[in-house]
């Protein structure tokens, strides 16, 4: 793999529990990845942060925040950007669109992974992804240069929602993680936030590579992430 794998959080652990696998994979594979969290998660979020100390501030939340995302994209190789557009409620303008956009362009992703376009328990999530679809638009759907760089367009995914069949997530491509595993399990021990996480997502990717291995029959897959595609493939053959 020689693209580029740009993933685009909600918030500031996102990446650690739908993406993590999928990241180490693509640096290992000789890609370029960058990780964007819109938010920090602190109010939302950071549950276990508020209830062990509840004077904390919202500024307070989103330092500690930042450093266990940064530290689990340490442990993964990438480079991670925070947009600090707030959370409960994120709130979608033009100029955050405009932002998102111009770093698009700059980026020059061949593979976007973000949120599903439903989730009727998070209010951010949804609209992550119609922020990363107007903007994967805007930098390549105008086909001509115009007030935004032009870019190919980038192969978009939504990574799995924690809700998968309330969100109407069906899984159509699945990675096969096994090798970099250890590398997700340290990146979710960052993420104090939200230690409860930690034992579903691996749970969660057993359960992926179980179906992994009887859609495939490759039987040496032990862990797997589940996303679904938005756009049409396009290959050279069938065989």
């Amino acid at each position: 793999m020689s693209g580029k794998l740009l993933v685009i959080g909600a918030h500031s652990g996102d990446f650690v529990w739908r993406a993590a696998g999928t990241i180490a994979k693509a640096l290992d594979e000789g890609a370029e990845t960058l990780v964007v969290a819109l938010s920090y998660g602190e109010r939302g979020e950071s549950g276990e942060l508020w209830k062990a100390d509840p004077h904390r501030t919202v500024e307070s939340v989103k330092v500690i925040r930042h450093e266990q995302a940064r530290q689990a994209a340490q442990i993964l190789g990438t480079p991670i950007q925070f947009l600090d557009w707030g959370d409960y409620p994120m709130r979608l303008t033009d100029e955050r669109v405009e932002q998102l956009t111009n770093l698009i362009g700059d980026f020059e992703p061949t593979v976007i992974l973000t949120h599903s376009e439903k989730d009727p328990f998070n209010p951010d999530h949804p609209l992550a992804f119609q922020a990363v679809q107007r903007a994967r638009l805007l930098s390549s759907g105008a086909g001509v240069p115009s007030a935004f760089k032009n870019i190919d367009p980038p192969v978009w995914y939504s990574f799995e929602p924690h809700q998968p069949e309330l969100c109407g997530f069906v899984p159509d491509t699945f990675i096969d993680i096994s090798s970099v595993m250890e590398k997700k399990v340290a990146a979710m021990a960052c993420m104090g936030a939200q230690t409860y996480l930690k034992d579903y997502y691996t749970e969660l990717a057993s359960r992926r590579a179980n179906h992994a291995r009887r859609i495939s029959g490759q039987k040496h897959i032990t862990f797997a992430e589940a996303h679904q595609c938005h756009v049409p493939r396009i290959v050279n053959s069938i065989v």
